[in-house]
């Protein structure tokens, strides 16, 4: 049995309108290094993180305390954007998504969600070593959706640098062991 820490990234500097891929503002920094903080004592795993930016830079920190690189996956990103949309369209669309179901959005937009959305669980699903990943709001509740049979796109409302920790069986069957912390997460 594999125990993985998915780690939501640290506070961005701009929203999913403005860039398709921000760094961390300050808080996101300072948020990093507390992870880094509260990881420090455990023992040294493998670190797994989306390519995107504020991801990569909440996994440094860590990174840097353990000596290790950051095994970037992109398996482990950020929801796609829809085929055309603008950046000015993308957090309207986001939050019409958010407020249903994988299989409703799989319906209306076809089976590339679906594809994202099982990309997330085989991905988790296959670690067989104790793992922290650091990864998205969204992909997050992919998992916890696959552990608990949850079909719904938000099951937790994740804040940035939540810790949401599940184990992963052998067959890779996925269990919550705890859930991260909620905030009243702004979707900008």
């Amino acid at each position: 049995m594999a125990r993985v820490y998915l780690v939501r990234h640290g506070r961005a500097a701009a929203g999913w309108d403005t860039d398709p891929n921000p760094p961390l503002d300050d808080r996101g920094r300072q948020q990093a290094i507390d992870i880094a903080r509260n990881f420090a004592p455990f023992s040294v795993m493998p670190i797994v993180s989306s390519p995107l930016l504020r991801c990569q830079q909440t996994a440094f920190p860590l990174a840097s305390t353990w000596g290790l690189d950051v095994d970037i996956d992109a398996a482990v990103a950020e929801i796609p954007s829809p085929e055309g949309y603008d950046l000015s369209n993308r957090v309207g669309w986001l939050r019409h998504a958010m407020a249903g179901t994988w299989s409703e959005l799989a319906e209306s937009s076809g089976e590339r969600y679906a594809t994202y959305r099982d990309g997330v669980v085989k991905r988790i699903s296959a670690f067989s070593t104790d793992t922290v990943v650091f990864s998205h709001f969204v992909a997050i509740n992919v998992v916890i959706g696959a552990a608990t049979g949850d079909d719904r796109m938000v099951i937790a409302s994740l804040d940035n640098c939540s810790i949401t920790t599940v184990d992963v069986a052998t067959d890779g069957t996925l269990t919550i062991v705890e859930m991260g912390r909620e905030a009243d997460t702004l979707i900008r």
